[in-house]
């Protein structure tokens, strides 16, 4: 084989990687045509959004606001032995009660720390 057959080979071989390449990018854009229009159909088969009218409104007392409120945890009686033991049924549905302080718990400066933390720990 001569160079020229090679260098018809090789612009023959670049053609057909780009044919290749606008093919791709055809195909790649036809699927992104198809999900936007199968995105809008879904939106159109959805519900109409509620207009401004259907909206809840405040009651007559204002906003709800939070409320803050330490709870304790209830215990578990042991069963001393040959005493039956508590079954899940037997327990009531909340886990917690309302506590008798209700302040704030604050950490005192150099009553606490952990290891890595820089402080120096119980003291």
């Amino acid at each position: 084989m001569s160079t020229a057959t090679y260098e018809l080979l090789a612009a023959s071989s670049h053609a057909l990687n780009l044919t290749i390449a606008f093919i791709g990018g055809l195909v790649i854009a036809g699927a992104l045509i198809w999900a936007v229009r199968m995105g809008m159909g879904v939106m159109e088969r959805e519900s109409e959004r509620p207009h401004a009218d259907e909206h809840g409104k405040l009651p007559a007392t204002g906003a709800v606001h939070e409320e803050r409120e330490a709870r304790e945890p209830d215990e578990i009686p042991l069963a001393a032995d040959g005493s039956p033991r508590l079954m899940p049924y037997q327990l009531h549905h909340s886990g917690s009660r309302r506590g008798e302080d209700q302040s704030r718990h604050r950490w005192l400066p150099g009553s606490s720390g952990s290891f890595g933390s820089g402080g120096s720990g119980h003291v």
